[in-house]
């Protein structure tokens, strides 16, 4: 099991604090995983006996046919004595009304409770309503450049190949860990794809038109990064002589960003400084699902090298936005509690750079400017902006 030590630094500062700790996140991006690795922190550094420790996976079979009565009574049926009990409950949101058990738990025993899920219901109002404050979020993403590194662990290979590598293959776990080839890479994200497609959405919300949705799902995917409407869906399905309400447009963009195969990205106006409802954009939870829909071509790296930046940002704990200014648009803010970075993403600097760097020099204000590109030779300072190869960006320690 290799280690993944930024999540379990962030949940140990939650061990035996009364708060739900609450790791959500798309399927396959290694969750799970850092539970054991959790457990394994418990046992060894706070001297947990194993029998303290209760573990769940409510996906699994034996669990199919379990209501939120079941899972209290088997969980309460364990508690044998006085000491204190570790809850590790992975994928809660198979249990319907388990808002009411964890509740229930907190209160009433003697439990510090770890718990995940592929779906956004972790974190929705009802949970918020029944814990009240009691619990703390913790976003689990596939693979960040350096975390693909430690995995991959190829000391021979130059900064640069590594990268390349990373921007074909993406970020799963299970990507990182096998030697696969380029073909049985997508493959594998397919089938994940496909179960979030079919289980996780389709199923669950009833859809009965598969073929449009997938359809639909295929439009978004292919214009991530790209300013879309749910309008514009709409005309893109009528040229293809289908129908589709901008209603159920909206539910699809949700459920899929519930589900953690998008994330929304709205745009913030830094003159007003106020978020803006309209011309948001979506970016992938990882890079290769679209290559498992439509193969990796070099068409495709501009708005890849965006979306790698946008989940990096996210990993690091910043809200971010498409920036505009006045008639001109920055590629992120990234905006953490009082701090404020401004990042341009271009797959390489031209010999005529003033375009890419005019949009940040209007910019007035003292905080970070970054121009990232996947040139390895570009670097340096320019009026207080920073330019940085992409690698090198993704792999600083601040910003």
């Amino acid at each position: 099991m290799i280690l993944r030590p930024d999540y379990v630094n962030e949940i140990k500062k939650f061990i035996n604090v009364p708060l739900v700790k609450v790791l959500s996140g798309v399927r396959r991006c290694g969750k799970s995983t850092i539970l054991e690795m959790i457990k394994n922190e418990l046992m060894i550094n706070y001297n947990i006996k194993e029998k303290y420790i209760i573990s769940r996976t409510y996906s699994k079979m034996q669990y199919n046919d379990m209501d939120a009565l079941g899972m209290y009574k088997d969980l309460v049926k364990c508690f044998i004595d006085e000491e204190k009990y570790y809850l590790f409950l992975d994928e809660l949101q198979e249990i319907k009304g388990f808002e009411k058990v964890v509740n229930d738990l907190l209160e009433n025993y003697n439990v510090d409770i770890y718990v995940t899920g592929s779906n956004s219901k972790l974190m929705s109002s009802e949970i918020s309503t029944y814990l009240s404050g009691r619990y703390v979020s913790i976003p689990v993403y596939t693979l960040s450049f350096k975390e693909y590194l430690t995995f991959k662990s190829k000391e021979n290979e130059s900064l640069k190949n590594m990268f390349d590598e990373y921007l074909q293959y993406g970020g799963f776990p299970v990507i990182g860990i096998c030697n696969f080839d380029i073909d049985s890479c997508y493959q594998v994200v397919y089938g994940i794809y496909s179960t979030v497609i079919t289980r996780d959405i389709s199923k669950r919300h009833k859809i009965r038109n598969k073929d449009l949705f997938d359809r639909v799902v295929k439009y978004v995917i292919d214009n991530v990064g790209k300013t879309f409407s749910a309008n514009s869906i709409v005309k893109f399905l009528k040229n293809e002589k289908r129908s589709l309400s901008v209603e159920a447009i909206y539910n699809y963009l949700k459920w899929l960003s519930d589900a953690f195969i998008i994330y929304p990205c709205n745009r913030y106006d830094i003159q007003g400084k106020s978020i803006l409802k309209t011309q948001e954009k979506y970016y992938l939870s990882d890079i290769a699902f679209k290559y498992s829909q439509f193969g990796f071509t070099s068409s495709m790296i501009s708005s890849m090298l965006e979306n790698i930046v946008f989940l990096e940002l996210k990993r690091r704990g910043y809200d971010v936005y498409i920036g505009k200014y006045l008639d001109k648009e920055i590629d992120f803010i990234g905006i953490r509690r009082d701090e404020k970075i401004y990042v341009q993403v271009c797959r390489e600097i031209p010999d005529n750079s003033n375009r890419e760097l005019n949009n940040l020099m209007e910019i007035k204000d003292h905080y970070h400017k970054y121009l990232v590109t996947n040139d390895l030779l570009a670097k340096g300072n320019e009026n207080g902006i920073e330019i940085m190869y992409i690698g090198d960006f993704l792999l600083k320690e601040n910003y």
